[in-house]
């Protein structure tokens, strides 16, 4: 089977986000051949180079969404009036798909703006590919007035008529490179139009390259999400104007509904995703949850030992961000101290980027305030009470290693996607003690206790009950290891994925064709499990002219169904 993996800002690329589950993937279906097509996010990425690939990778082509491209296409006069048409109706849904005053009304139903707004993305992905990219059209003037008026016109939210220039050149700015992959030549036969599946590795601008290659060649589109990049946007958007944000998130709202209507199937990394995508109108019928799959072989020697850990220590580890709310943790730490005066606290991390250093010296520096003891070394005897240290240092080499000094480990994140540093932990043999964010409660199963978030005291006081109680921390402890073993794994996120591959393709037609050099089709050429079972697609009829076989229909082939993880 050939697989074309899309990615944006991520694998192949050193420094790409989910690029160690993309790697993952690849390298354990070896029985696949993979083209890679990535969608760069900025220049840093391509001046850090790639990760080795394994020989199961036949192509790797790359396309970036950073600075400005120009393909020197200019349109005449037909192909301007066809790309005002397009971009107008798409500005238009983008206007009228803004949030409503609380007394507005839509004027049209949410299913014709849906049509709206996809007959406006293949109207330009058709333009392009007639006429060449459109990318000078997307940043030009004739753009920035065809959203001028569509936010000017009668109908358009209050949000949409407050835009002013500037807003406008920003919204067509942004759209221009989310758009950027219609200039792209990977459609063809050369391409994405000759493989047999294609895998979006997240939403956006990754799954534009899937839409038109289903778009213009059948090809079934498989899109996972271990992040929603919808989410994603609205987190990362608050810097904006209400325009620029309304505008904005109209349209990737949109490209999320029309990339879920258009999946053949649809894989989340965990419930709290799965419910933003059916928000978003993804059918329940066609989504199948595959957790994240990680690597248990380095913690196992720390889960299979859990009679070493410290028990008077508790472990924070991860990326050290103010998302992390490590505040709230000092503050409940304070209280911690006041009943169990052994207790000490290590918090175990690397700052991410230079917001993670200035908040890491923010919490040092109310460490020292609210813990005077502190100031002493990490390993300094009966103390101190609370240690910031850094993986990979003398003290901690490896992840492993900061699970293992301490008998409870402890998430305190304010927001939270799927909490990696949670399953380590739970792969570790670890009792733990989260607060309800994102898919904590899914990833637990029972197995460690979930406070509210922003809560000091409730977090002490379910910290507080696991010191006090050795036996509870074992029992908890061996069914996290369990339930991370049976379901967050390498092992089981490969064959999960190796299912759906064989469910998608047995549900479509051939469309390759593959003949010998007298021009015989080849029915053995290619993995029987990448082709339904019956007539060969456009050559049944030529094999009788010449006096071939002609293969007779026969009832597919079953294939199992992928059951779904435990939500």
């Amino acid at each position: 089977m050939r697989i074309g993996l899309l990615t944006e800002g991520g694998y192949p690329y050193v420094s790409g986000d989910a690029g160690l589950w993309c790697d993952r993937l690849v390298r354990g279906l070896a029985q696949h051949e993979f083209d890679i097509y990535a969608l760069c996010a900025g220049e840093h990425q391509e001046n850090e180079g790639r990760v080795p690939l394994p020989p199961q990778v036949g192509r790797v082509r790359t396309a970036p969404l950073w600075g400005t491209e120009d393909d020197g296409v200019s349109y005449g006069r037909r192909a301007r009036r066809r790309f005002a048409e397009c971009y107008g109706e798409l500005a238009a849904v983008l206007c009228a798909d803004a949030p409503q005053e609380p007394s507005g009304a839509p004027r049209t139903s949410p299913l014709a703006q849906a049509d709206r707004f996809a007959n406006a993305l293949y109207g330009l992905a058709e333009l392009a590919r007639e006429e060449g990219g459109p990318a000078r059209a997307l940043r030009s003037e004739q753009a920035v007035r065809a959203l001028e008026r569509a936010c000017r016109a009668p109908g358009a939210t209050r949000l949409a008529r407050q835009a002013r220039v500037a807003d406008l050149l920003t919204t067509a700015a942004h759209l221009e490179r989310i758009l950027r992959p219609l200039s792209l030549d990977w459609y063809g036969q050369d391409g994405l139009g000759a493989v047999d599946l294609c895998h979006a590795a997240s939403g956006g601008a990754a799954a534009v390259p899937g839409l038109l290659a289903r778009h213009f060649s059948g090809v079934p589109l498989l899109v996972t999400e271990y992040g929603v990049r919808l989410r994603t946007h609205y987190l990362t958007a608050a810097g904006s104007s209400p325009a620029v944000r309304s505008l904005l998130a109209a349209f990737h709202g949109r490209l999320a509904a029309e990339t879920y209507r258009q999946a053949a199937l649809i894989t989340p990394g965990n419930a709290h995703a799965r419910r933003w995508q059916e928000r978003c109108g993804a059918d329940r019928a066609r989504i199948r949850t595959v957790y994240p799959g990680m690597d248990a072989s380095p913690f196992a020697e720390v889960g299979e030992a859990p009679e070493r850990a410290d028990p008077d220590t508790l472990v924070w580890a991860g990326p050290i961000e103010p998302a992390k709310d490590l505040v709230s943790l000092l503050h409940a730490f304070a209280e911690i101290r006041a009943h169990e005066p052994k207790a000490r606290l290590r918090i175990v991390g690397t700052p991410a980027g230079p917001e993670g250093e200035t908040y890491l010296h923010h919490c040092r520096e109310l460490a020292e305030l609210l813990f005077p003891d502190a100031a002493r070394g990490p390993l300094a005897p009966g103390g101190p009470p609370v240690s910031f240290e850094r993986t990979g240092g003398p003290e901690v080499p490896t992840s492993a290693d900061a699970y293992a000094g301490g008998a409870v480990v402890v998430l305190s994140s304010a927001v939270e996607g799927f909490p990696s540093v949670l399953v380590e932990a739970m792969l570790c043999g670890r009792a733990t003690v989260s607060t309800d964010v994102g898919a904590v409660r899914e990833v637990i199963g029972g197995t460690g206790l979930v406070v509210p978030p922003d809560d000091p005291r409730a977090l002490a006081e379910a910290c507080v009950t696991l010191l006090r109680d050795p036996q509870r921390r074992a029992r908890l402890g061996a069914a996290a290891r369990a339930r991370a073993l049976e379901l967050f794994t390498v092992e089981q996120n490969i064959a999960a994925f190796h299912g759906i591959y064989l469910e998608i393709v047995s549900r479509v037609p051939v469309r390759r064709v593959l003949l010998d050099d007298a021009g015989r089709p080849l029915p053995f050429a290619a993995p029987a499990e990448a082709h339904l079972p019956g007539h060969w697609s456009g050559t049944t009829s030529s094999a009788a002219a010449r006096g071939g076989p002609r293969w007779a229909t026969r009832p597919p082939v079953a294939v199992p169904a992928v059951t779904e993880g435990a939500r």
